[in-house]
Formats: C-alpha cells, structure tokens, sequence
C-alpha cells in the first residue's frame, strides 16, 4: 500500500520486451536505502516488484496486464518515473489509500500555469472511471495524490502546488501523453456494493 507521496523522480535507463512482457530498468537514489530484490516499488502509481537491485537502481518486470492496463509499455530510456516505497505501519499517511493498482489510463489535455509556481492541470479520463470521482475527492495520477478541483464532462481539472510540480515528472508531461489513474479504492467498493444491492433487489434500490 502506498499513499501518493512520490519520493524521488527516477529515470528510466532501458526496456527489454519480450513474448511475455518487458523489463525496465530504472535509475534512483533515495528509494534505494531500503528496497531489495522481491521488494515492492510503485513506478508512476503502478505497484512492481524488484527484481534487480545495484548501486544505480533496479530492475522490475512489466507482465501483459500491466502493459495493457498502464502507460509503462510507452516509457523510453531518459523518461522521468514518479517512484514510491510501500507506507510502513508507523508512517504519517500524508496523501490518500493507493494501492498501486492502476484502473486506466487517461490523457494530458493540458498543463497552465497559475502564477507563483502553481499549475492547473486538466486530464481526459476514460469513462468508466468517471463514476469513481467526485469534486474534492483524490485521485492517483502517475502515483500522485491529487484532489479533483473541478469535473467537467470527462475531463478533471487539479490544482498542482509548487513542490509537486517541481518533485514530480509533471514538469515535464506535454498535452496528448497518457498518465496512469488510480481512482479511490473507498469509491470503487461502494459501487459495487451498491451495484451488486441494486442485481439482488431491484425494487429496494429504485422504490
């Protein structure tokens, strides 16, 4: 489990594709301290496993799912990667539950500027995610914690502060690039709660 809290912006050095998946290697320092090999690592929101550890960073197994369900598969070497170690029991949960699953990915509609450092970005979201996300709500994207300021057909619009601005790979996304998304994991089971409510006993739902 994780919190939104990227940690570091590391750099992919390369990808090895396969007939059953792919290999990236990613560049870090500070996720380092304390990952080893079968350790878990959220790369742009997308929980992994380490396969390899070194000095310069690590290695982490991309299965058919992941390429499919995530943008990971388009990331090429010198790519900026948002990464995050797992919450530990005694850590402060500074940001929202993020579980490293990602749901879907959406597009960049773009990235303006506010004035004092801060930004307004706006994001396409595929619409069978949209039921997950209402005004004020977090949202994972690329494995930041984000609050939804606005909510417009489908697309969301997120006020971004300086310091993840600057902590982030968000200084360097262009309109038209996919991000990852991690709707709230709370939001998700109450729908289907009230979905599965809704199958069993349908007149108790709608009166």
């Amino acid at each position: 489990m994780f919190t939104g809290i990227v940690e570091e912006a590391g750099r992919i050095r390369g990808m090895e594709r396969s007939s059953s998946g792919a290999r990236i290697q990613v560049g870090a320092r500070e996720v380092l301290s304390d990952l080893r090999k079968g350790g878990s690592i959220a790369v742009n929101g997308c929980c992994l496993t380490a396969v390899e550890v070194d000095v310069r960073g690590f290695a982490a197994d991309l299965s058919p799912e992941t390429l499919a369900r995530t943008g990971l598969g388009t990331l090429t070497a010198g790519d900026l990667v948002n990464l995050e170690r797992p919450l530990l029991p005694t850590s402060r949960l500074s940001g929202h539950f993020v579980l490293g699953h990602v749901d879907g990915t959406g597009t960049v509609d773009a990235l303006n500027p506010l004035g004092g450092g801060n930004w307004w970005l706006s994001v396409r979201v595929p619409r069978d995610l949209l039921k997950y996300l209402v005004y004020k709500g977090s949202v994972a994207i690329d494995g930041i914690s984000l609050t939804v300021a606005s909510l417009r057909g489908d697309t969301i619009g997120i006020a971004i502060i300086p310091h993840t601005y600057e902590v982030t790979n968000l200084a360097v996304r262009n309109a038209g690039e996919p991000v990852n998304i991690e709707c709230d994991v709370l939001a998700k089971h109450v729908s289907r709660l009230l979905d599965s409510r809704e199958s069993l006993h349908p007149q108790a739902v709608t009166g």
